[in-house]
C-alpha cells in the first residue's frame, strides 16, 4: 500500500524520482513501472494489477450513460505506461504535465491502492479546499462514519 508524503522536483527532461518506500510496493507486485492518469487537476499512479481491477469494475458497469462514456474516454484515454530507468526515476508524458501544470516542484501522495503527483500548487489548493469543506456538517458526518 502506498502511504504518505514527500516533497520533489522534477528535472528538465520531465524525469521524477520515486521515493523508495513507493518503488517497494511497485517491484512487490511484480513490475517495473506504473500506469498513469488524470484526474481533479493530478496524476494517479497504479500498479498493473490495480490498473487491471480498474479496467475490469469500468467495463463490468451495465450503465452506459453519457457521463460513464466521457469518464472512460478521459480516464483510461488518458491513462500512460511509466516505466522507470535504472535510476529509479520515470517519465512522466508531457500531456499529462500539461494537465496537472507541473512545472518544477510536486507532491508524491501514497493513498492506499495507488499515488497521487501534484504540482505543488494545486496541491496547496486541494488542502485549502478540504480544510473549507471539513467545516461542513455532512462532511464531517461522512468522515465520522470511519470512525475517526
Amino acid at each position: 500500500m502506498f502511504r504518505g508524503s514527500s516533497f520533489h522536483a522534477i528535472d528538465d527532461k520531465g524525469r521524477i524520482v520515486i521515493p523508495a518506500r513507493f518503488r517497494e510496493v511497485i517491484t512487490v507486485s511484480g513490475a517495473d513501472r506504473v500506469m498513469m492518469t488524470r484526474l481533479d487537476k493530478g496524476l494517479y499512479a497504479y500498479t498493473f494489477e490495480e490498473w487491471k481491477k480498474i479496467e475490469t469494475r469500468i467495463m463490468s458497469l451495465a450503465e452506459k450513460s453519457d457521463n460513464m462514456r466521457r469518464f472512460r474516454r478521459v480516464f483510461i484515454g488518458g491513462a500512460f505506461d511509466c516505466p522507470f530507468d535504472k535510476q529509479g526515476r520515470m517519465l512522466i508524458p508531457p500531456l499529462l504535465r500539461q494537465y496537472a501544470e507541473i512545472d518544477k516542484e510536486i507532491v508524491l501522495v501514497g493513498v492506499l491502492e495507488h499515488f497521487e503527483i501534484w504540482s505543488r500548487e494545486n496541491w496547496e489548493n486541494e488542502n485549502m479546499n478540504m480544510e473549507e469543506n471539513m467545516k461542513k456538517e455532512e462532511v464531517r458526518n461522512e468522515i465520522a462514519k470511519l470512525g475517526i
